[in-house]
């Protein structure tokens, strides 16, 4: 199933997959993201390269850092946990986490990666939910 909001990110306004899974959760989840916030999380996101992890996956770990550690990057007891359990949900959704294994299974010439970053969206959707960060 499409998600538009994916669309109008990745397809239509040409951003990368990390920065499209960022705007879209910001605009979808109401997380109130600022400024400030697109360069930290979408620069640890989009910072590792393709071939690695996938940027995506990175941009989602970064939206669950901020909304479990403080201002003062102390992390809540549950963080690790929190976020090894999105990780291992991701990989079980998306077959692996890193991009040169992604691509050729999600890529096409004119959709580009949309179906990873769709997935990873609504993963970390759900995961948020499931944890009661976001309603």
């Amino acid at each position: 199933m499409s998600n538009k909001v994916v669309e109008k990110y990745y397809l239509q306004l040409d951003y990368n997959c990390a920065e499209s899974v960022l705007l879209a959760a910001n605009e979808t989840l109401g997380l109130g993201l600022g400024e400030e916030d697109y360069k930290l999380i979408s620069a640890y996101g989009a910072g590792m390269g393709c071939g690695r992890t996938c940027g995506a996956v990175l941009v989602a770990l970064g939206i669950m850092g901020k909304l479990m550690v403080s201002p003062r990057a102390h992390s809540t007891p549950d963080f690790g946990p929190k976020c090894q359990e999105l990780v291992e949900l991701l990989e079980r959704e998306l077959g692996s986490t890193v991009c040169a294994e992604l691509k050729p299974i999600y890529k096409t010439e004119d959709r580009r990666c949309i179906a990873t970053v769709e997935k990873v969206l609504g993963v970390l959707t759900e995961h948020l939910k499931s944890q009661g960060l976001v309603e």
